[in-house]
Protein backbone atom coordinates (compact mmCIF):
# COMPACT_ATOMS: atom_id res chain seq x y z
CA UNK A 1 0.00 0.00 0.00
CA UNK A 2 1.41 3.49 -1.04
CA UNK A 3 1.19 6.07 1.89
CA UNK A 4 0.61 9.80 1.19
CA UNK A 5 0.47 13.45 2.83
CA UNK A 6 -2.77 12.82 4.85
CA UNK A 7 -2.49 11.24 8.00
CA UNK A 8 -3.18 7.92 8.62
CA UNK A 9 -6.16 7.80 11.32
CA UNK A 10 -7.05 4.51 13.65
CA UNK A 11 -10.36 4.57 11.52
CA UNK A 12 -8.14 3.93 8.00
CA UNK A 13 -6.31 0.88 10.41
CA UNK A 14 -9.93 -0.56 10.75
CA UNK A 15 -11.23 -0.58 7.74
CA UNK A 16 -8.47 -1.79 5.80
CA UNK A 17 -8.16 -4.40 8.29
CA UNK A 18 -11.51 -5.40 8.34
CA UNK A 19 -11.89 -4.80 12.02
CA UNK A 20 -13.38 -2.41 14.68
CA UNK A 21 -11.31 0.86 15.98
CA UNK A 22 -11.86 -0.74 19.46
CA UNK A 23 -9.84 -3.99 18.44
CA UNK A 24 -7.24 -2.18 16.52
CA UNK A 25 -6.79 -0.23 20.18
CA UNK A 26 -6.81 -3.18 22.02
CA UNK A 27 -3.55 -4.78 19.47
CA UNK A 28 -1.82 -1.23 19.85
CA UNK A 29 -1.95 -1.35 24.20
CA UNK A 30 -0.99 -5.34 23.67
CA UNK A 31 -4.08 -6.88 25.05
CA UNK A 32 -4.31 -10.17 25.66
CA UNK A 33 -7.68 -10.86 24.20
CA UNK A 34 -7.10 -10.56 20.64
CA UNK A 35 -7.08 -13.65 18.70
CA UNK A 36 -3.65 -14.49 17.40
CA UNK A 37 -4.34 -14.04 13.58
CA UNK A 38 -6.21 -10.90 13.84
CA UNK A 39 -3.00 -9.42 15.86
CA UNK A 40 -0.87 -10.53 13.21
CA UNK A 41 -3.64 -8.43 10.47
CA UNK A 42 -3.48 -5.63 12.02
CA UNK A 43 -0.10 -5.48 12.71
CA UNK A 44 0.94 -5.91 9.26
CA UNK A 45 -1.88 -3.13 8.45
CA UNK A 46 -0.08 -0.80 10.94
CA UNK A 47 3.65 -1.38 9.12
CA UNK A 48 1.94 -1.26 5.65
CA UNK A 49 0.36 2.15 6.26
CA UNK A 50 2.61 3.84 8.49
CA UNK A 51 -0.21 4.34 10.79
CA UNK A 52 1.67 5.51 14.58
CA UNK A 53 -0.09 6.48 17.77
CA UNK A 54 -0.02 9.60 19.11
CA UNK A 55 2.00 9.78 22.03
CA UNK A 56 -0.56 12.23 23.82
CA UNK A 57 -3.79 9.70 23.20
CA UNK A 58 -1.26 6.91 24.20
CA UNK A 59 -0.72 8.87 27.53
CA UNK A 60 -4.79 9.90 28.46
CA UNK A 61 -5.46 6.42 27.53
CA UNK A 62 -3.03 4.65 29.76
CA UNK A 63 -1.55 7.47 31.90
CA UNK A 64 2.12 6.19 30.89
CA UNK A 65 3.62 6.63 26.83
CA UNK A 66 7.09 4.81 27.76
CA UNK A 67 8.99 7.65 26.59
CA UNK A 68 12.01 9.60 29.12
CA UNK A 69 12.28 13.52 28.05
CA UNK A 70 15.73 14.94 28.02
CA UNK A 71 16.25 19.00 28.57
CA UNK A 72 19.52 19.71 27.21
CA UNK A 73 20.99 22.96 25.78
CA UNK A 74 23.57 22.04 23.92
CA UNK A 75 24.36 18.87 21.91
CA UNK A 76 27.20 20.17 20.48
CA UNK A 77 29.51 19.88 23.50
CA UNK A 78 30.84 16.45 24.53
CA UNK A 79 29.90 16.58 28.12
CA UNK A 80 26.63 17.37 27.02
CA UNK A 81 27.01 14.10 23.90
CA UNK A 82 28.39 12.10 26.67
CA UNK A 83 25.41 12.42 29.32
CA UNK A 84 23.07 11.78 26.93
CA UNK A 85 25.06 8.31 25.56
CA UNK A 86 24.69 7.45 29.46
CA UNK A 87 20.90 8.30 29.55
CA UNK A 88 20.50 6.15 26.64
CA UNK A 89 22.46 3.15 27.56
CA UNK A 90 19.66 3.41 30.80
CA UNK A 91 16.99 4.04 28.86
CA UNK A 92 16.88 1.03 26.09
CA UNK A 93 18.01 -1.40 29.39
CA UNK A 94 14.21 -0.81 30.54
CA UNK A 95 12.85 -0.46 26.90
CA UNK A 96 11.30 3.32 27.01
CA UNK A 97 12.38 5.24 24.55
CA UNK A 98 14.01 8.47 24.53
CA UNK A 99 13.65 12.17 23.21
CA UNK A 100 15.28 15.14 23.58
CA UNK A 101 14.67 18.76 23.39
CA UNK A 102 17.90 21.22 22.93
CA UNK A 103 18.45 24.62 22.21
CA UNK A 104 22.23 26.05 22.26
CA UNK A 105 21.89 28.65 25.77
CA UNK A 106 23.15 31.70 23.21
CA UNK A 107 19.60 31.73 21.51
CA UNK A 108 17.75 32.15 25.26
CA UNK A 109 19.93 34.73 26.81
CA UNK A 110 17.35 36.61 27.16
CA UNK A 111 15.12 34.30 28.06
CA UNK A 112 16.07 32.26 31.15
CA UNK A 113 12.50 30.78 31.79
CA UNK A 114 13.17 28.28 28.53
CA UNK A 115 13.35 25.27 30.62
CA UNK A 116 10.37 26.26 32.48
CA UNK A 117 8.72 26.46 29.63
CA UNK A 118 9.68 23.47 28.42
CA UNK A 119 8.94 21.28 31.49
CA UNK A 120 5.44 22.78 31.39
CA UNK A 121 4.55 21.58 27.93
CA UNK A 122 5.78 18.22 28.70
CA UNK A 123 4.15 17.99 32.02
CA UNK A 124 1.68 15.03 32.39
CA UNK A 125 1.53 15.01 28.00
CA UNK A 126 4.28 13.04 26.25
CA UNK A 127 6.52 11.54 28.63
CA UNK A 128 6.52 9.72 31.75
CA UNK A 129 9.36 12.08 33.19
CA UNK A 130 11.93 14.36 32.61
CA UNK A 131 16.04 14.55 33.15
CA UNK A 132 17.09 18.34 32.73
CA UNK A 133 21.00 18.92 32.59
CA UNK A 134 22.57 21.62 33.74
CA UNK A 135 19.41 23.97 34.54
CA UNK A 136 19.48 27.23 35.12
CA UNK A 137 16.49 27.64 37.52
CA UNK A 138 15.46 24.97 40.44
CA UNK A 139 11.70 26.62 39.59
CA UNK A 140 10.60 23.55 37.42
CA UNK A 141 6.74 23.33 37.37
CA UNK A 142 6.01 19.56 37.10
CA UNK A 143 3.50 16.42 38.93
CA UNK A 144 5.70 14.03 36.70
CA UNK A 145 8.92 12.68 38.01
CA UNK A 146 12.11 15.25 37.12
CA UNK A 147 15.17 14.44 37.63
CA UNK A 148 18.13 16.53 37.49
CA UNK A 149 21.85 16.48 36.37
CA UNK A 150 24.60 18.93 37.33
CA UNK A 151 22.01 21.51 39.15
CA UNK A 152 21.89 24.73 40.26
CA UNK A 153 21.69 23.76 43.42
CA UNK A 154 20.97 20.22 45.47
CA UNK A 155 17.39 21.50 46.17
CA UNK A 156 13.78 21.05 44.37
CA UNK A 157 14.34 17.36 42.95
CA UNK A 158 16.55 14.11 42.73
CA UNK A 159 20.07 15.58 41.33
CA UNK A 160 23.14 13.70 40.26
CA UNK A 161 26.73 15.16 40.12
CA UNK A 162 30.29 13.82 40.96
CA UNK A 163 32.25 15.22 43.93
CA UNK A 164 33.33 18.09 42.05
CA UNK A 165 34.79 19.38 45.42
CA UNK A 166 37.46 16.58 45.76
CA UNK A 167 38.45 15.98 42.27
CA UNK A 168 39.68 19.80 42.07
CA UNK A 169 41.17 19.01 45.17
CA UNK A 170 43.30 15.93 44.05
CA UNK A 171 44.00 18.03 41.04
CA UNK A 172 45.31 21.14 42.04
CA UNK A 173 47.32 18.70 45.26
CA UNK A 174 48.56 17.06 42.38
CA UNK A 175 50.00 20.46 40.93
CA UNK A 176 51.44 21.28 44.60
CA UNK A 177 53.41 18.06 45.16
CA UNK A 178 54.99 19.16 41.56
CA UNK A 179 55.98 21.83 43.26
CA UNK A 180 54.24 24.60 41.52
CA UNK A 181 52.93 27.48 44.08
CA UNK A 182 51.57 30.15 41.50
CA UNK A 183 48.51 27.96 40.21
CA UNK A 184 45.62 30.12 38.25
CA UNK A 185 42.27 28.61 38.32
CA UNK A 186 39.39 29.14 35.58
CA UNK A 187 36.28 28.54 37.08
CA UNK A 188 32.85 27.63 35.72
CA UNK A 189 29.23 28.85 35.57
CA UNK A 190 29.14 29.85 39.46
CA UNK A 191 25.30 29.27 39.72
CA UNK A 192 25.78 25.79 39.15
CA UNK A 193 26.48 23.51 42.29
CA UNK A 194 29.33 21.93 40.51
CA UNK A 195 31.10 25.42 39.77
CA UNK A 196 30.94 26.31 43.53
CA UNK A 197 32.21 22.99 44.61
CA UNK A 198 34.73 22.63 42.42
CA UNK A 199 36.55 26.23 43.12
CA UNK A 200 36.13 25.53 47.11
CA UNK A 201 38.67 22.83 46.02
CA UNK A 202 40.79 24.97 44.67
CA UNK A 203 40.75 27.29 47.59
CA UNK A 204 40.90 24.53 49.89
CA UNK A 205 44.24 23.01 48.21
CA UNK A 206 45.88 26.07 48.88
CA UNK A 207 44.85 26.61 52.10
CA UNK A 208 45.64 23.08 53.12
CA UNK A 209 49.64 23.47 51.62
CA UNK A 210 49.64 27.37 53.52
CA UNK A 211 49.98 28.99 50.11
CA UNK A 212 48.52 32.55 50.03
CA UNK A 213 44.74 32.59 47.79
CA UNK A 214 45.84 35.78 44.65
CA UNK A 215 42.59 36.47 43.16
CA UNK A 216 44.30 37.48 40.33
CA UNK A 217 44.85 33.90 39.45
CA UNK A 218 40.91 33.39 39.47
CA UNK A 219 38.87 33.99 36.56
CA UNK A 220 35.59 33.14 36.66
CA UNK A 221 34.33 31.56 34.14
CA UNK A 222 31.17 29.55 32.50
CA UNK A 223 32.15 26.27 31.18
CA UNK A 224 32.02 27.73 27.70
CA UNK A 225 35.27 28.15 25.26
CA UNK A 226 34.68 31.66 24.76
CA UNK A 227 34.81 33.24 27.89
CA UNK A 228 37.46 30.53 29.10
CA UNK A 229 39.72 32.47 25.58
CA UNK A 230 39.06 35.99 27.30
CA UNK A 231 40.45 34.46 31.24
CA UNK A 232 43.66 32.19 29.79
CA UNK A 233 44.41 35.87 27.82
CA UNK A 234 43.93 37.24 31.32
CA UNK A 235 46.19 34.57 33.29
CA UNK A 236 48.99 33.93 30.73
CA UNK A 237 49.58 37.98 30.58
CA UNK A 238 50.46 38.41 34.24
CA UNK A 239 53.28 40.23 34.99
CA UNK A 240 54.36 36.89 36.82
CA UNK A 241 52.43 34.53 35.05
CA UNK A 242 51.46 31.00 36.90
CA UNK A 243 52.97 27.95 35.76
CA UNK A 244 50.12 25.52 36.41
CA UNK A 245 46.36 26.20 35.21
CA UNK A 246 43.31 24.11 36.62
CA UNK A 247 40.45 24.70 34.36
CA UNK A 248 37.00 23.48 35.57
CA UNK A 249 36.14 21.85 32.78
CA UNK A 250 37.82 20.07 29.43
CA UNK A 251 36.62 22.84 27.55
CA UNK A 252 38.03 25.53 29.19
CA UNK A 253 41.29 23.71 29.10
CA UNK A 254 41.37 23.28 25.03
CA UNK A 255 40.56 27.24 25.28
CA UNK A 256 43.94 27.39 27.58
CA UNK A 257 46.35 25.20 24.68
CA UNK A 258 45.08 27.40 22.17
CA UNK A 259 46.15 30.16 23.71
CA UNK A 260 49.11 29.44 24.86
CA UNK A 261 49.71 28.00 21.43
CA UNK A 262 49.04 31.56 20.60
CA UNK A 263 51.52 32.98 23.01
CA UNK A 264 54.41 30.56 22.36
CA UNK A 265 54.09 29.04 25.71
CA UNK A 266 55.04 25.64 25.79
CA UNK A 267 53.11 23.09 27.63
CA UNK A 268 53.69 21.38 29.86
CA UNK A 269 57.49 22.94 29.59
CA UNK A 270 56.59 26.06 30.43
CA UNK A 271 52.62 25.72 31.77
CA UNK A 272 51.23 22.49 33.43
CA UNK A 273 47.45 22.20 32.61
CA UNK A 274 44.74 20.15 34.27
CA UNK A 275 40.85 20.04 33.01
CA UNK A 276 38.10 18.32 34.36
CA UNK A 277 35.25 15.81 32.57
CA UNK A 278 37.70 13.49 30.84
CA UNK A 279 35.52 13.92 28.02
CA UNK A 280 36.66 11.80 24.96
CA UNK A 281 38.65 14.44 23.25
CA UNK A 282 40.98 15.18 26.30
CA UNK A 283 43.00 11.85 25.32
CA UNK A 284 43.94 13.11 22.21
CA UNK A 285 45.28 17.01 22.43
CA UNK A 286 48.56 17.73 22.42
CA UNK A 287 50.36 16.87 24.48
CA UNK A 288 47.31 14.58 26.00
CA UNK A 289 45.35 16.27 28.78
CA UNK A 290 45.70 15.77 32.62
CA UNK A 291 42.34 15.45 33.60
CA UNK A 292 39.52 15.08 36.45
CA UNK A 293 37.15 11.89 35.10
CA UNK A 294 33.92 12.54 36.33
CA UNK A 295 32.00 9.48 35.01
CA UNK A 296 29.76 11.09 32.54
CA UNK A 297 28.30 8.38 30.89
CA UNK A 298 27.35 7.17 34.56
CA UNK A 299 25.72 10.24 35.59
CA UNK A 300 23.41 9.83 32.82
CA UNK A 301 22.62 6.11 33.37
CA UNK A 302 22.46 6.89 36.86
CA UNK A 303 19.70 9.80 36.20
CA UNK A 304 18.00 7.85 33.81
CA UNK A 305 17.47 4.61 36.53
CA UNK A 306 16.55 7.48 39.41
CA UNK A 307 13.95 8.90 36.52
CA UNK A 308 12.41 5.13 36.00
CA UNK A 309 12.39 4.12 39.21
CA UNK A 310 10.07 7.63 40.22
CA UNK A 311 7.82 7.08 36.96
CA UNK A 312 7.28 3.25 38.12
CA UNK A 313 6.32 4.31 41.65
CA UNK A 314 9.40 3.03 43.69
CA UNK A 315 10.67 5.70 46.25
CA UNK A 316 14.41 6.93 46.36
CA UNK A 317 16.90 7.17 48.62
CA UNK A 318 18.25 10.54 48.82
CA UNK A 319 17.64 13.66 47.16
CA UNK A 320 21.86 14.39 45.88
CA UNK A 321 23.61 11.44 44.41
CA UNK A 322 27.46 11.88 43.65
CA UNK A 323 29.48 9.69 41.85
CA UNK A 324 33.39 9.67 42.68
CA UNK A 325 35.80 11.03 40.58
CA UNK A 326 39.44 10.38 39.94
CA UNK A 327 42.72 12.03 38.60
CA UNK A 328 43.85 11.20 34.97
CA UNK A 329 47.39 11.99 34.59
CA UNK A 330 48.60 12.12 30.86
CA UNK A 331 51.14 14.41 29.41
CA UNK A 332 50.16 18.54 30.40
CA UNK A 333 51.95 18.45 33.73
CA UNK A 334 55.15 18.60 34.53
CA UNK A 335 57.64 19.35 37.82
CA UNK A 336 58.14 22.82 38.19
CA UNK A 337 60.98 24.49 37.09
CA UNK A 338 63.33 26.28 39.56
Amino acid sequence: MKSNSVPIRIQDVARAAGVSVSTVSRVLNGRDDVAADTVQRVQRIIDDLGYSSSLAAKSMRSQRTNVIGVIIFDLSLSFCLEVVRGIDQAVKAHTYDLMIFSSNRANHRDDPTWEHKVVAQLNGSIVDGIIAVTPTTVDLPTNSPLVTIDPVDGGNFPSVLSTNHEGTLEAVRYLIDLGHRCIGFIGGRPSLLSARQRQQGYADAHKQAGLPILPELYFEGDYSRDVALIGARRLLTLPERPSAIMAANDQSAFAVLEVADELQIAVPQDLSLIGFDNTPESAYTSPPLTTVDQSIVAMGSRAAELLIQMVEGRAVENDLYQLPTRLVVRGSCVRAQG
